[in-house]
């Protein structure tokens, strides 16, 4: 299956936000290696798939996954960033969905691609890219963003508190020509103590970079929204998130929706006419702590999930 094949994250806890599901489309804006996507359609007969990916190789293994497992003609897949998923679906001629899933972040097969350049464990190019038409590349962010830039990119899409002696590192050592030297000027910078806790210490600088290559956060709140618009009334939205700059996108963005933008005090009725289009559907948030030992993935994993309510249902 092109090497991209990976266990989907908190596939039962998925399963059983879509049980009640009713029969139509369903939109996977984060097709990977169809995972979910595979799971969902074997458990619904009556539902077909809209699977989106921006990553050429992931497209190329989900239709190779549903086609071996008989799920292929029940399936449309469309490259495309996420953002788009309101076109995408619309260009199929769909009005609304039955439900909708983003499962954020890099996956596992991605990293396990050396060439790929996500991942400090192997020496490649600065790429990251997961549409690899596009000319924005870690190499470009690394090589020619100034210091400053690079400061409040580490700092702001990782929570690195040594992001500014990170910064002043990579500047100093251009040109950095790949993901073993840049984890190696990364390693450097940051503290001798710190080192030796919390995992490799380039990891929160690799992740800041795969965030800004791909606009992640930036085209979130887009995606997010362009989705909860196409459900139908009592369809759902779930979306899992792996740090807590996703997560604190996610979280606005549902609770805008939840309240229709509501601007009055929590203690005070809503005098403002803001119009719920949500409402929250209360599930568990994290991997069980088997899951997690069994799949690393899934440690940092948060689920979320609103529901579609009907215009003027509070």
């Amino acid at each position: 299956m092109n090497g991209f094949v990976h266990e989907p994250v908190m596939l039962g806890e998925i399963l059983a936000v879509f049980r009640e599901m009713a029969g139509g489309t369903f939109v996977d804006a984060t097709l990977g290696g169809a995972g979910h996507a595979a799971a969902i359609l074997a458990a619904h007969a009556n539902v077909t798939l809209i699977g989106i990916d921006q990553d050429d190789t992931a497209l190329a293994a989900a239709a190779e996954r549903l086609r071996e497992s008989g799920l292929g003609g029940r399936a449309a897949l469309r490259r495309a960033r996420f953002e788009s998923v309101g076109q995408v679906v619309e260009g199929e001629g769909i009005d609304t969905v039955v439900g909708a899933l983003f499962d954020l972040g890099v996956s596992s097969p991605q990293f396990d691609v050396a060439e790929r350049g996500f991942s400090y464990r192997h020496d490649a190019p600065l790429d990251m890219r997961m549409d690899r038409s596009r000319e924005l590349s870690a190499g470009i962010v690394v090589n020619t963003y100034p210091e400053e830039q690079l400061a409040t990119i580490i700092s702001e899409y990782s929570d690195e508190r040594f992001a500014g002696r990170i910064a002043k590192a990579i500047v100093a050592n251009r040109p950095v020509d790949g993901t073993a030297r840049l984890a190696e000027i990364v390693t450097n910078a940051i503290p001798a103590a710190t080192r030796r806790r919390g995992g490799h210490p380039a990891k929160r600088t690799f992740q800041a970079l795969r965030i800004e290559v791909n606009q992640e956060l930036e085209i979130l709140p887009v995606a997010l929204r362009a989705a909860m618009d196409l459900l139908a009334p009592g369809a759902r939205l779930a979306v899992l998130s792996y740090h807590s700059g996703e997560d604190r996108i996610v979280k606005s963005v549902m609770r805008d929706a939840e309240t229709g933008g509501c601007t009055c005090p929590d203690d005070l009725p809503c005098g403002c006419g803001a119009i719920p289009v949500v409402r929250r559907v209360r599930v568990r948030r994290e991997a069980t702590s088997a899951e997690a030992a069994r799949n690393p993935r899934a440690a940092s994993a948060r689920l979320r999930v609103v529901e579609k309510i009907a215009i003027g249902v509070k």
